[in-house]
């Protein structure tokens, strides 16, 4: 038993010794701190914080700004959102294909973020750049600008309005829906009643406007084709009046609606007028695997009225959560 415990003993004092010693030649021997040491680590994190942020944007959440009015009552200018990167499918890369996407479509009603299809690119460069930076600060930073200063929307974020097999169709502004199958249309309010939705998409314009919004689209339709403005009805001209102080249509699908009718009315060989304004009259036929997405401020949204609907595989998110301001904070899954 003495030996065993004498053994003991020896081994510890030994193990201790010899830490303490490691202990003491690595304090002897510590690296002194340069400022480029320490530049150096500060570097190396940031770079490892900027790759988990980006990594983090891409695959699993990322933080946006809503920079329009075109969701204002649900997402107002500057409101900031997490969007969920996962919810529909992963992208290996932005703007690349998804894996795991199978059997995750997009439902009805979601607020949706989707690459806009109207996006001029600036070349591939500059759009890795900008989404680097974007999402390596957290949305602060945004590079990417149109030519008159304002925010270039690579993303857009808008609400699923029409599903696959669908025709919708707008008259002065107001939405009417006809589900795969069925013979009639559908307005937009009592169809949404119908399926318990949430009432978040609403109309900001006055309904006796839509006079004067069609006359104007109507003298423009005789200005592009060359006519004297003078031989105009004089009830366009007295309903044109209401608007005629106005800079920009409120509502453009109303005004250039108009406008093709007119040129198609005037001359019915013209191809492009008669194709646009049986488009306009027609609607809009939703193909299967596409929606198309509809700003909740309904009178002022660039949307899927102008550019059609879009494939689910350029859907790359679902608003989750608005998190600024802290007022409005509140989760957005119930939309």
């Amino acid at each position: 038993m003495e030996q065993l415990l004498s053994f003991i003993e020896r081994n510890t004092i030994r193990f201790l010794t010899h830490r303490k010693a490691l202990k003491a030649y690595e304090i002897a021997n510590k690296p002194k701190r340069t400022f480029m040491g320490e530049v150096k680590g500060w570097a190396d994190a940031l770079v490892f914080a900027v790759f988990a942020v980006l990594l983090i944007n891409q695959y699993i959440f990322q933080l946006f700004v809503i920079p329009t009015p075109s969701m204002d009552g649900t997402l107002n200018v500057g409101d900031r959102v997490f969007v969920s990167k996962t919810i529909y499918g992963i992208e290996i890369y932005p703007s690349g294909p998804k894996i795991l996407s199978k059997n995750r479509p997009v439902n009805r009603d979601d607020i949706i973020t989707f690459y806009n299809p109207e996006y001029t690119s600036k070349g591939p460069f500059f759009d890795v750049l900008s989404q680097i930076i974007y999402m390596g600060t957290f949305s602060l930073v945004n590079i990417d600008r149109n030519e008159d200063g304002s925010i270039a929307e690579r993303l857009y974020v808008k609400r699923a309005i029409g599903m696959g097999s669908e025709h919708i169709r707008f008259n002065d502004g107001n939405i009417e829906i006809k589900k795969a199958g069925f013979v009639d249309y559908q307005d937009d309010e009592s169809f949404r009643s119908s399926l318990n939705l949430v009432d978040g998409p609403h109309r900001s314009i006055d309904a006796s406007l839509y006079s004067g919004i069609k006359a104007w689209g109507s003298l423009f339709g005789y200005q592009e084709a060359g006519l004297d403005m003078n031989s105009a009805p004089l009830y366009l001209k007295s309903q044109y009046a209401s608007v005629q102080n106005d800079n920009y249509p409120d509502d453009m699908y109303a005004f250039e609606k108009a406008k093709y009718r007119t040129k198609h009315l005037f001359d019915p060989s013209d191809s492009s007028a008669r194709s646009a304004y049986a488009s306009y009259r027609r609607g809009i036929y939703v193909p299967h695997d596409t929606v198309l997405p509809l700003g909740d401020n309904r009178d002022n949204s660039r949307d899927g009225r102008y550019f059609g609907p879009v494939s689910q595989k350029k859907i790359n998110g679902s608003v989750r959560f608005l998190f600024w301001p802290l007022n409005r904070i509140r989760y957005m899954g119930n939309k």
